[in-house]
């Protein structure tokens, strides 16, 4: 017996195991995973096809189990798992799956909501006449057979027919180190651009694209990719394109509407597609959506019920091509095995290129082919003439000879299977009619033959009967049948647009509340009375903000630290109870003091002023945050404070500045710069104290301020000319009657209203 251990072979390992992987993974890429480029088929696929050929499984003949294809498969040509081989079977059979299915299924063979197709046991199949078409010459030499795996039978290395299945049905599948990805595209545009091809080999890719538009996906949708990404595409063999649901507007008595989505993008399934934006819902990231069922029966039909008939239907359907698949990519990846059986990314002038290529050679060994049956029918059809022209002779020698064959060759210079066909003629067949068809067949095979060969002989030729043929096959798939009708629309889409976020969310009416210890609310609606004072505080705490908002703005808040921070308020807490503190919505310090509040009107100005006297103007648009943190906006030194945020009136042309040592300078607007970020330049120069307060006026009008208590009456100084100075300067004393607090509004307002509007 010999030992076991003499078997083992001495090697690195790593040379081993390279060796081991680089034989699978060619296995996977070039048996599994990659399609070919003349047929467009793995090798399940071919496999399959070729079963139901040999079943008869015709367009015309009845239907079968599919479990005896699928045991004839497995049994005879592919020795693999049982369900992997249906699921390949069933995927031929989904006309959501393919543009042109090659099997007709008779039974549940699964659906776009995404539920499985029923066992084989119960389901029948045939085929359609694409896949007819796909293997048309089959028997006629125009391809090379091969033994199966275990010898016994054998198998087509590639389908010869004229359906280009690899762009018409396009394919997927994930190798090793490589994958592929080929959507669907429409026969007729694929023939009309090979078509041009066979006459102008060298024409652009570009000019294919004339014919062919881009994918024609068996779900329909919208393709929105601009052309220059469509043209690169195609010209690289690698990209994406994007597609949309197909939707439409459907009105209703009283003015309301519903979106009616009648085609989902490819490769999605329906169910999901409900489950994604009831999950939408559901979390409230739409709220301009309220709804979405389905009403689907043998067509697709989903119905999406917006909030309100006051909502855009672009909006809301912009909005749901980003959070839901009724927008996705398809991928483009042309990783194809050629002639050669090398993976390859190509381009679609490449692929058609090969294709034709391929169809060339299809026709000229079917040309053969056919010369060889001809010069095999002649050979006979010259014995039986001859047998005519010497009948009695022939007569005689089949009587009287007991091995008439010798005889009749070495009289007759006949070969063997003339003089075996001769021996084997009935009776019949020596009526006189006979011989004259003999005649006239065998000078049309001489013609057939002449036919043939010229054919051969001419690339001319080769290229009209190629177009022939081509274009009845376009006849049968062209875009006025029902099967070749295109099915998606190729159109560029608008640019992406921001959605504002008053589109997004209802607008109404909310009173925004901010307390002096940070507590922030918002109440409904807005109200005319002082209702910081009357709503309900916690003890030791009362109102600092009052700002009427609604529910589509911004807030803006402004904080000593010199930072801005932004609210929705639509996510601000209601005003039933106390609020919450506004330092869990944004990262204020606790030592830091809110100082502004307002609605952010991107157009909006600003005159920011610290305490110790500097300055500058701000935009709103240039300073609102998006995050937690806010927006670093004036630097400050240390013991420096943002002191005033004051809101700048288009129509005012100075600015006043007022010390705590009462000084008040005036100086035009003009003067200061406009910053996003900085510590500004000087207002007022103090040589003790700081700045008091800030505001923006019209000159000509003069400063107005308000005399105090509960008369509501005002006092103005209409010549401002003594306090008119340059900026920075140290100003002079406030006019006779300027508040004692040194402020140009009455700080008991900003329990009323600050808002930057």
């Amino acid at each position: 017996m010999t030992d076991p251990f003499d078997q083992i072979i001495d090697a690195p390992f790593d040379a081993a195991l390279s060796e081991r992987y680089l034989v699978y993974a060619l296995s996977t890429i070039t048996a599994r995973s990659l399609p070919d480029l003349r047929d467009g088929l793995k090798p399940v696929h071919r496999r399959l096809l070729w079963a139901m050929r040999l079943l008869r499984l015709d367009p015309a003949s009845a239907y079968k189990k599919c479990a005896r294809v699928v045991g004839d498969t497995i049994g005879k040509y592919h020795p693999h798992g049982d369900q992997s081989v249906y699921d390949a079977m069933v995927r031929l059979a989904q006309d959501f799956s393919l543009r042109y299915p090659l099997v007709d299924g008779q039974g549940n063979f699964g659906n776009v909501d995404g539920d499985n197709a029923a066992a084989y046991r119960y389901t029948e199949a045939r085929m359609t006449s694409a896949a007819i078409d796909l293997m048309a010459g089959l028997d006629d030499g125009t391809v090379d057979f091969r033994a199966t795996y275990n010898g016994e039978e054998q198998e087509p290395e590639i389908f010869p027919g004229l359906f280009p299945n690899l762009l018409a049905n396009g394919a997927s599948g994930i190798a090793v180190g490589m994958a592929t990805s080929i959507p669907p595209h429409n026969v007729a545009e694929i023939v009309d651009a090979a078509t041009l091809l066979i006459d102008q080999p060298d024409a652009p890719g570009e000019a294919l694209l004339e014919f062919v538009r881009g994918p024609d996906l068996p779900t329909g949708g919208l393709i929105v990719d601009p052309p220059a990404m469509i043209v690169q595409a195609y010209a690289t063999g690698r990209g994406s394109f994007r597609v949309r649901a197909r939707w439409s507007i459907e009105r209703e008595k009283g003015g309301g509407w519903t979106v009616v989505v009648s085609e989902v993008p490819y490769g999605v399934q329906k169910g999901k597609l409900i489950e994604q934006i009831a999950d939408v819902i559901a979390a409230k990231k739409l709220p301009i959506l309220a709804d979405v069922r389905d009403e689907s029966d043998a067509d697709i039909r989903l119905v999406i019920e917006p909030r309100s008939r006051t909502v855009d239907p672009d909006v809301l359907m912009e909005s749901l091509f980003r959070l839901s698949d009724l927008e996705v990519k398809i991928p483009l990846n042309l990783n194809v095995l050629d002639a050669d059986r090398t993976p390859r990314v190509m381009s679609l002038h490449a692929v058609l290129t090969a294709w034709l290529r391929h169809q060339f050679e299809v026709m000229l060994r079917l040309a053969r082919h056919h010369i060889a049956k001809i010069d095999d029918r002649a050979e006979i059809v010259a014995g039986f003439i001859i047998a005519f022209l010497n009948l009695d002779r022939v007569i005689e020698i089949i009587r009287t000879e007991d091995e008439p064959k010798p005889v009749m060759i070495a009289e007759f210079a006949l070969n063997d299977r003339q003089a075996e066909a001769i021996l084997n003629m009935r009776l019949r067949q020596l009526r006189k009619l006979e011989e004259m068809e003999l005649n006239a067949e065998q000078v049309a095979l001489a013609k057939e033959r002449e036919g043939l060969v010229a054919l051969i002989e001419s690339p001319a030729r080769q290229r009209t009967k190629l177009k022939k043929d081509l274009a009845a096959l376009r006849t049968r798939y062209a875009p006025e049948t029902k099967l070749g009708a295109r099915r998606t629309t190729v159109a560029e889409a608008a640019p992406p647009r921001d959605i504002p976020l008053e589109a997004m969310i209802d607008r109404e009416p909310i009173t925004i509340l901010l307390s002096q210890r940070g507590w922030i609310r918002a109440m409904k609606g807005h109200f005319d009375g002082p209702v910081g004072d009357a709503a309900k505080y916690k003890e030791g705490d009362g109102p600092a903000f009052v700002l009427p908002a609604y529910t589509t703005d911004r807030i803006l808040l402004g904080a000593a630290d010199g930072r801005f921070y932004t609210l929705a308020p639509d996510k601000l807490p209601g005003g039933r109870g106390f609020g919450e503190p506004v330092r869990l919505l944004v990262d204020l310090p606790g030592d830091v003091d809110v100082i502004s509040i307002g609605v952010a009107r991107s157009d909006q100005r600003l005159l920011l002023a610290t305490s110790e006297g500097r300055g500058f103007i701000a935009k709103v648009g240039e300073i609102v945050a998006e995050t937690r943190k806010g927006r670093q906006v004036v630097n400050l030194k240390d013991g420096v404070r943002l002191a005033v945020v004051a809101p700048i009136n288009p129509s005012h042309d100075s600015a006043a500045i007022v010390g705590d040592n009462r000084k008040l300078v005036v100086f035009p607007l003009a003067e200061l710069p406009e910053l996003s970020r900085g510590s500004g330049v000087m207002l007022q120069r103090y040589r003790d104290g700081s700045l008091s307060d800030a505001t923006t006026l019209n000159f000509a009008d003069g400063l107005t301020w308000p005399m105090g208590g509960d008369s509501g009456r005002s006092r103005t100084e209409a010549d401002l000319t003594p306090w008119r100075a340059a900026r920075g300067a140290a100003g002079r004393m406030a006019p006779t009657g300027f508040p004692r607090d040194n402020r140009f509004v009455d700080q008991s307002l900003k329990r009323g209203l600050t808002q930057i509007a």
